[in-house]
This record gives C-alpha cells, sequence and structure tokens, in this order.
C-alpha cells in the first residue's frame, strides 16, 4: 500500500521572540532533530504567538527566526516551502500573530495548494513567503476573533488560519488556532468548567462553525488551544483544602493536607510542593481533569496523549525540566482532526507503528511552551485497488 509520512508541528514562540539568544539556536536543534527523525514528505509547522508578548519590538528578530528556518541547510531537501506569517501589528482588528509554514520534500511531486479567491487549486513550487497582514494572500484563510467577542477581555490577538491542501489525490484542511487564555488561578478554581473553559468552548464551536459553513472538509486542527485542567477538581481530588484566603480582596488563597501546605495560589501564582504531580507517571491520573476536549468529541478526534503537560515551562535555559510557578500545568498545545481527517492515517497492526504523538524537546528550554508533534503515514487516494 503506498503512503507518505506527514509531520504536524505546533508551536507557541512567544518567549523564542522574546529570548531569542537564550532560545532560539536550541529551539532550532530540537526542531530539526524531529524532523530527521521521522523523514517526512510533507511537514506542516504551526506557530503561535509570533513576535512574543513585545511583538512592536520584536518583529524583525522573529522575522529572522524564521528565515534561518526556511532557509535552513537541515531542511535543504525540502525545496518547496510555503510561508504566510501574519505580522502586521497595525491592523489590530485584523491581528493574529500567527504563522504557518509548510515544508514539501523534494521527493514529493503534484502537491496542490488552494486559491480561496479563485476556488481553485494551484501547483506549488520553490520558496513563497508572505509575510503582512495576508488579506491580499488568495492561499490562507485568516480571521481575528470578533473584538466583542469575550466582553471581559481587552483587544486579543487570538483567531485561526487555514490552508487547504491536495496531496497525493488526498484533499484536506490545515488549521492554525490560537485559543483565549486564563487570567486568573484564583477564577479558573471558583468553579467546574471555569469561566474560561467556556469561552474557550465558545471560541472554539466558532472556528468549527466557520470550517463547516466554508467547505466542510477532512481538517487537522493543531495550534495553542489554551485548554487547562479543570482546577477545582483536581484540588478536590488531591485532598487539598482552603485553610487561608489571605488579604480582605482574597488575592492568595492556601490549600494544605494533614496541616501542611500543598499549594499557594495567586492570580498569577501557582505553587505547589509536589514536584513529581505533573510528571510522567502521573500523565494517565491528571488526564481525568482534560475536561475541555470532551464537548468536541462527537467532532474531534485526537491520538491518545502519553506525555506530561506542554506549559508552562521554566525559560530559565539551565531548568528545562521544570514548570513555572505561575499556571497550573496542562495539555495547551495539542494537534486534533476531524472524523474524516483520522480516516486517511495508514493502520498499521499496530497503530503505533504508524503514529507518533508527542512533546519535542522534553529536556531542552524550548520556552514556556514545549511544541507538540503528530507523525503518521497518509495512505493514497489508490488503496482501494488492492486485494
Amino acid at each position: 500500500m503506498e503512503s507518505l509520512g506527514v509531520l504536524l508541528i505546533t508551536a507557541n514562540i512567544g518567549s523564542v521572540c522574546d529570548e531569542p539568544e537564550a532560545i532560539e539556536k536550541s529551539w532550532l536543534q530540537e526542531f530539526y532533530k524531529t524532523v530527521q527523525d521521522h523523514q517526512s514528505a510533507f511537514i506542516a509547522l504551526h506557530l503561535q504567538e509570533y513576535g512574543g508578548k513585545n511583538y512592536l519590538e520584536n518583529m524583525k528578530s522573529a522575522e529572522n527566526f524564521i528565515r534561518k528556518l526556511i532557509h535552513s541547510e537541515e531542511l535543504s531537501q525540502y525545496s518547496c516551502v510555503q510561508t504566510f506569517v501574519d505580522k502586521d501589528f497595525t491592523e489590530q482588528e485584523k491581528f493574529t500573530a500567527l504563522a504557518s509554514i509548510y515544508f514539501i520534500h523534494n521527493s514529493l511531486t503534484g502537491v496542490q495548494i488552494y486559491d480561496f479567491r479563485e476556488k481553485t487549486f494551484v501547483s506549488v513550487s520553490g520558496l513563497t513567503v508572505w509575510m503582512g497582514s495576508l488579506e491580499d494572500c488568495p492561499t490562507v484563510h485568516k480571521e481575528r476573533f470578533p473584538q466583542d467577542f469575550w466582553l471581559e477581555f481587552p483587544w486579543t490577538r487570538k483567531g485561526f488560519m487555514k490552508t487547504r491542501w491536495l496531496v497525493n489525490e488526498r484533499l484536506f484542511d490545515l488549521v492554525n488556532l490560537h485559543l483565549f487564555h486564563d487570567v486568573s488561578n484564583l477564577v479558573s478554581s471558583d468553579c467546574s468548567p471555569s469561566v474560561y473553559s467556556a469561552n474557550r468552548r465558545r471560541g472554539l464551536y466558532h472556528v468549527l462553525t466557520r470550517l463547516k459553513d466554508d467547505f466542510n472538509a477532512p481538517y487537522f486542527l493543531f495550534g495553542d488551544f489554551n485548554f487547562r485542567l479543570d482546577l477545582k477538581s483536581l484540588i478536590q481530588a488531591q485532598g487539598w483544602c482552603l485553610s487561608d484566603t489571605r488579604n480582605t480582596s482574597g488575592q492568595t488563597a492556601v490549600f494544605e493536607q494533614d496541616g501542611e501546605v500543598q499549594l499557594t495560589m495567586k492570580c498569577k501564582r501557582f505553587e505547589h510542593q509536589n514536584a513529581m504531580l505533573f510528571q510522567d507517571e502521573n500523565v494517565h491520573m491528571l488526564l481525568r481533569f482534560d475536561h475541555e476536549p470532551i464537548p468536541f468529541l462527537s467532532e474531534l478526534s485526537e491520538v491518545q496523549i502519553s506525555f506530561p503537560p506542554t506549559y508552562p515551562f521554566s525559560e530559565n535555559v539551565t531548568k528545562p525540566l521544570e514548570f513555572m510557578g505561575t499556571r497550573c500545568p496542562a495539555w495547551c498545545d495539542r494537534v486534533f482532526m476531524s472524523h474524516t481527517a483520522r480516516a486517511l492515517l495508514q493502520k498499521g497492526r499496530h497503530e503505533e507503528a504508524c503514529v507518533r504523538y508527542g512533546r519535542i524537546g522534553g529536556d531542552v528550554c524550548m520556552g514556556d511552551h514545549k511544541p507538540v508533534f503528530l507523525y503518521f503515514k497518509m495512505e493514497t487516494k489508490f488503496d482501494h485497488l488492492e486485494n
């Protein structure tokens, strides 16, 4: 049966853009290592928070980062590269800070991308780079969430970007997504589900509706979903009891167990005492509190997670294994797919032989987010001819 290797990668690069001298080199090395390990014919790299928090100052260095990627010797066998970077921050009602890069190996021919303006597929070749607002780019569809989508928040860059592909006569959409974050740990733990979870659910429903309204093609949806663990339920399950709420405004919450402090929580601090709680041996237990994907399982599929949370890691290059004490660790960075897209994954006698889902740079500082990859083999359109 004919098949080709596909590698999908999502990475929030805010830290890389803010601290390029400290993080960029190791980030690139780990990315190239992942590419080398999987030998894929088609690579899709979805980036969020392009330019970082200080994007007004960082755009030049962020652009250099992109150019290092697309011109690297390590990717020289991928002579066809399609690059889309939403970097025009002056378009405040449209700016998403998303970037999508697609690498096509020299051995793969006849790949086509969809022209949304002309409503037809066009062949791709060589290096194509779109940088700016992308409003004039016909081969990408980009939307920022409406300004009034979440009235409690000021202007946000969150949104999604979509491309459509025809590869080996297989049609599919690739969607780069960045959903709303949590503002306060204290608010997150007030109820189950949290108010932030409810807003992300609304945002993702909005995206899925837009995808179905457009064409309803098979799609892979990968990016920074900002999905968080159900904090209230996790605290209760751990047996931590609220023992103290300091300050008259309740700005600090202290949780104890058997008379010992287990968790001190502030708006942007999450200081817990069990260093192993969010590591490999507890992945199965923690996934019980990963509730946010559940409402979408009728429409979305995900390969079973077997790796620890992807966020928030220390940005200190000497502490790549440690979580930053700001948020409850969670699987923010994900690769989901429609059920029709899941059907494109080649099935072997054992699925793990054909499909791999994991983190990148587990023991290297990659910034506050560890990138996530999904590798699979895609069956060709001609598999039905076999006996």
